[in-house]
């Protein structure tokens, strides 16, 4: 073999080896950056176990609010009615204050999560506003409903660890559909008050839907669930719309009206 020859088998040689090095290189970087994606799903599928088992309670107790409301409907005292409701309110905030704590853990994550809940807290905020609605006869207000789930409470904790305070708290699109589904509420409501002689109770709620689907209207809703919830609203005004309508044809309401 020729000297010339020589070296370039050598040279060749080499580079096969700085080849074979940088290859192993690389695939102990992939292999390293598929192991700590194995550990992040890990631990995030280990949290939202943890998230989904609240969830779980916090649907148990939504189910006994609406089981207790339902009599609402049977010509059962309202006070009575909402007070059992009602006692179900302290059961949800410490559920939401575990809730919190959970989210403590993955600070920036929470709207990576926040759909695992997103439906039990719209459920319980229609629940807290049909309540509202019984005891006042108006809307609670998006704080309103923060501060009975404690919320308040959250952000302040959450602020003294230096946590982005807003990391979790009542999301806007949540209470907006809770509320189109207490108006889902309002009709049954009506026809039950009417049988058992309140014939007033159409006109009250009449007033109180028309004043909320005005507010409604002053939002410009990209959410298409949202819209479709808001758009049934309408249907529920013109259902109390015909109550009231038959209850001032038959006289009965007349002199509560004038």
């Amino acid at each position: 073999m020729s000297l010339s020859n020589a070296e370039s088998e050598l040279r060749s040689m080499s580079g096969e080896r700085v080849f074979d090095v940088s290859r192993s290189t690389e695939f102990h970087t992939l292999e390293s950056q598929f192991k700590d994606f194995r550990h992040q799903l890990d631990d995030s599928d280990a949290l939202r176990d943890r998230i989904r088992a609240l969830v779980s309670e916090i649907e148990s107790v939504t189910r006994l609010m609406q089981s207790r409301l339902l009599l609402v409907h049977q010509s059962r005292p309202i006070p009575e009615v909402v007070a059992k409701a009602k006692e179900q309110i302290v059961v949800l905030k410490e559920l939401y204050s575990k809730l919190a704590e959970i989210i403590r853990e993955c600070p920036g994550q929470y709207y990576r999560y926040h759909g695992d809940w997103r439906s039990e807290t719209q459920t319980v905020v229609s629940l807290l506003a049909f309540i509202h609605w019984l005891e006042t006869e108006t809307l609670v207000l998006h704080a309103e409903a923060e501060a009975q789930l404690g919320y308040f409470a959250f952000l302040f904790e959450l602020s003294l660890d230096s946590v982005n305070p807003w990391n979790f708290g009542l999301d806007i699109e949540d209470y907006l559909v809770g509320i189109c589904f207490m108006s889902n509420d309002l009709p049954m409501y009506v026809v039950n008050r009417v049988t058992c002689g309140d014939y007033d109770c159409p006109r009250k709620v009449l007033k109180f839907l028309t004043d909320l689907h005005a507010s409604f209207r002053m939002l410009n809703l990209r959410n298409d669930f949202l819209r479709k919830k808001f758009d049934g609203m309408k249907y529920d005004m013109r259902k109390v719309e015909e109550v009231h309508y038959d209850v001032k044809i038959r006289g009965l309401a007349v002199e509560k009206e004038r």
